[in-house]
Order: C-alpha cells, then sequence, then structure tokens
C-alpha cells in the first residue's frame, strides 16, 4: 500500500499511457494536419521510421563517428555460443563489459557482464538480436536533447538531464535488501533486483561504504533524473551542434552520454555517446521530481511539435511519412518484438 500510494502522488511513476494522453490529441491534430498518422517517419530520414519504434542501435552507431562511441559488438540471434566465443575474442572488447539488446525498449535486458558464465547465461536466454559494448569509464551520465531545424545551419539543445544511478550507502547493521525497501524509489525494483541477486541482497555492507545496483541510467530502473538544463551554455550547443552535424539524416533526438567532467564535455572530451534515439526520445529532464506534471506536458508538447515541425520540412524536401499499412506492420513488430525482450 505504502509504494502504491507513493506512485499515485508522484506522477513520475504513472504508466506511460495515462501520463501521455493530453499528448495524443495534439499528436492526432498533428496527424491530421500532416494526412499521415505516422508523419515522425520524416523527422530523422537516416533512422528506421525516425527512431520512433524497430530501429537497430548498431545501424544507428555506423552514422556516428566511431571515436563518439563505446566499442561495439553485434550478435545475431541464431549465433551460436562457439562463435559467439570466437567472435568476443577478435573483438577489442574485455570483461566487463554491457549486452543489451539491438532493438531496445526503456532499458529492458540490458545487463552488465563480468564473465564468460554471465556472458553464456545472457546468449542463451536471449531470443533477439544484442549488442557487446565495452564499459565507459566515466562516472557521470546525461541524456541531451538536440534539435536542428533542416534549413538550419545551427541547432540547439533544449534540455538536458543528470543520472543518479540505483546506489545505496551501508549503515553497518541493515542488509541491502533493508537498505533498498526504506527508499520508495528503490523498493519499488526490489522484485527486479532480488531476481537478479539472490542471495546477494543479504549482505551487510560497511558504514559508508556505497554499492550501485543498477549501473544504467534508466528511469524504469531506478535511476533518478534531475534537471540539468541550466548548464546549457553557447560552448557546450556549439560542440555537440558539430558533433550532431555529423550524423547525416539526424535533427532530432536525444544522446546519452557518459563524461568525465563537464569543462571536457563542453570542449568535446572524455565522453562517449552510449545511446543515440531518434523520434520516440523523450525530454527527460521532466522526471525531475521536483517538476510538476503541467511542466512535464509542456515540454512534451513543444518538443512533439518541433518534431511535427521537422518532419513537415524533410517531407516537403521529399522524404516520405510512413503509410497507413506499412506503419502499422512496423508498430505489430514493435509489439511482438517487446513480447520476446520481456519474456527473456
Amino acid at each position: 500500500m505504502r509504494l502504491f500510494l507513493h506512485k499515485l502522488f508522484h506522477w513520475e511513476y504513472w504508466p506511460f499511457q495515462v501520463l501521455y494522453i493530453p499528448v495524443y490529441f495534439q499528436w492526432l491534430y498533428f496527424a491530421f494536419r500532416s494526412r499521415s498518422f505516422f508523419y515522425f517517419n520524416a523527422c530523422n530520414p537516416s533512422l528506421q521510421n525516425g527512431g520512433f519504434f524497430m530501429e537497430s542501435k548498431k545501424s544507428i552507431y555506423d552514422l556516428i563517428p566511431s571515436q563518439y562511441y563505446p566499442q561495439t559488438v553485434l550478435i545475431s540471434e541464431n549465433t551460436s555460443w562457439e562463435n559467439l566465443e570466437i567472435k568476443f575474442k577478435n573483438s577489442p572488447l574485455q570483461f566487463p563489459l554491457i549486452a543489451k539488446p539491438d532493438i531496445g525498449l526503456r532499458g529492458a535486458s540490458v545487463k552488465k557482464i563480468l564473465n564468460c558464465q554471465e556472458l553464456k547465461s545472457y546468449h542463451e536466454k536471449a531470443n533477439f538480436d544484442f549488442l557487446l559494448q565495452e564499459c565507459i569509464p566515466y562516472e557521470n551520465e546525461i541524456g541531451l536533447f538536440y534539435v536542428r531545424y533542416p534549413q538550419e545551419k545551427q541547432g540547439r539543445i533544449t534540455g538536458i538531464v543528470a543520472k543518479e544511478f540505483l546506489s545505496i550507502v551501508g549503515d553497518g547493521k541493515s542488509s541491502i535488501a533493508t537498505l533498498l525497501a526504506q527508499n520508495p524509489r528503490f523498493a519499488i525494483q526490489l522484485p527486479v533486483l532480488q531476481k537478479e541477486y539472490g542471495s546477494q541482497l543479504d549482505a551487510i555492507l560497511p558504514l559508508g561504504e556505497s554499492q550501485t545496483l543498477v549501473p544504467i541510467g534508466n528511469h524504469a530502473r531506478g535511476a533518478k533524473f534531475l534537471d540539468y538544463s541550466d548548464r546549457i551554455t553557447p560552448e557546450l550547443t556549439q560542440t555537440f551542434d558539430g558533433i550532431c552535424r555529423q550524423i547525416d539524416g539526424f535533427y532530432f533526438g536525444r544522446l546519452d552520454i557518459m563524461f568525465d567532467n563537464w569543462i571536457d564535455l563542453a570542449k568535446g572530451q572524455q565522453f562517449k555517446i552510449v545511446e543515440l534515439n531518434g523520434a520516440a526520445s523523450e525530454p527527460t529532464h521532466i522526471y525531475d521530481p521536483r517538476h510538476s506534471l503541467f511542466f512535464a506536458w509542456k515540454e512534451l508538447f513543444r518538443h512533439q511539435k518541433m518534431m511535427f515541425e521537422i518532419s513537415r520540412l524533410n517531407h516537403k524536401k521529399g522524404h516520405s511519412f510512413l503509410s497507413f499499412k506499412k506503419g502499422m506492420e512496423q508498430y505489430r513488430l514493435h509489439q511482438q518484438h517487446s513480447l520476446k525482450i520481456f519474456a527473456s
């Protein structure tokens, strides 16, 4: 009951379908104006479906200059364990590493892999194409939302979200599970963490010792999102506008970035782009607990309007919208893929 009430009175935990009810009406209005339910396909012409669904992460990485993203290896669904071992040994990767679906779903099935046994276990359960990726040594992670209209010479950063991973600090007396249960944000994750860590959650951490249980900056996995949009500077904007303009056909989306420090980041140094998300990107700075529901709706409306305007401009340049038949086909494939990931 305590967790139920916490979710009820903190809108950041509301189901996606509920939070977006007002946004759906705006989407219908834009769909009517563009004569297409799937107008967003033209938002980022180089991304599958504009980056709204069924987009391959590997195909997106291939659009980004290699110095900006982690070493990554694609493992096809039908790859045998023997061939995976060969591919891994011939790659520059080493443990620990990150495994994640090539077509992702809000952080589902993303896992830190520490050794060969864990990699084999992940491979046995995965019934989808997945990526093996080097662990980034930087401790800081942000989501940086970038927008550029096709006719503009320079884009802009419309929001920055910082991410606090799910970490606990020992008191020398309580088990990890007990400490998790004391924080509603973490307690919500307990069933998943118990499945992943088992009896390890019974351990008692020494006083002051910190342990990160989910090294992934995903809201659905317990990370806390903080609005750092006040960190947007002309230097940072110029740096990432220059980077994003090197990604052909990318106009609208969020870069998830791990970095060492803000000074180097603004200079374009000591960072890696962990994810590039297209038309389905959320301005995730809205999930800062300090923000109201009305602030969230305002930002969602603002960003969807920009996506619509960019899509229409690209459409005028010859980039087609998805037909209703093709769009529904892609949506059904997305639903089927989602079931596969959650079943793994």
